[in-house]
C-alpha cells in the first residue's frame, strides 16, 4: 500500500481531501499551476508538484502532466 496520495484538484475540495488523507497518516501531494503557487491547498500539503502555467487546459486538465506529477511524487 502506498503512503503518498496525489491530490489532482484545487480549492476547497482539495483542502478537504488533504485533511482526510493526513488524518489517515498518509502524505498528501498537491499539484499547482503558476496561478495557484501560494494557494491554501498548496500550503496545506506535505509536498507539491508544479504542473504548468495558469491556464487550466495547460495544467490541471493535462492528463499526461498529472500522471507525470504522480510519478515524480511517488504517489500511488
Amino acid at each position: 500500500m502506498t503512503n503518498t496520495i496525489l491530490i489532482a484538484n484545487r480549492g476547497e475540495i482539495a483542502c478537504r481531501i488533504i485533511r482526510s488523507v493526513q488524518s489517515l497518516g498518509l502524505k498528501a501531494v498537491a499539484v499547482h499551476s503558476d496561478a495557484d503557487a501560494t494557494a491554501r491547498h498548496v500550503r496545506m500539503a506535505d509536498s507539491t508538484v508544479h504542473i504548468g502555467p495558469s491556464r487550466a487546459a495547460d495544467s490541471y486538465l493535462d492528463a499526461g502532466r498529472i500522471l507525470e506529477a504522480a510519478k515524480e511524487s511517488g504517489a500511488g
